[in-house]
């Protein structure tokens, strides 16, 4: 559907940089991004581009790492 929006300039900076990093239209980040304001938290969907980088190597929680967290793996992996 076409139509012709008037955003406020964050909201356009916003959803213009939504649609480069996940390398979509304009219209379809925005589109996704009133579809997931929409839906409860625990439906909204992961619409974020997968993460880069040496950080990136787990998925996110809801849970703080803890030293202790981080032993129990060290020794599990024999580390």
């Amino acid at each position: 559907m076409r139509t012709t929006l008037n955003l406020s300039e964050d909201a356009f900076l916003t959803a213009q940089s939504h649609a480069r990093r996940l390398k979509i239209s304009l219209g379809e980040a925005v589109s996704r991004l009133i579809r997931d304001a929409t839906l409860p938290h625990a439906a909204r969907s992961t619409t974020a581009a997968p993460l880069r980088g040496r950080f990136a190597l787990a998925p996110m929680r809801d849970e703080v790492i803890t030293v202790e967290h981080v032993r129990e793996l060290m020794e599990r992996e024999g580390i």
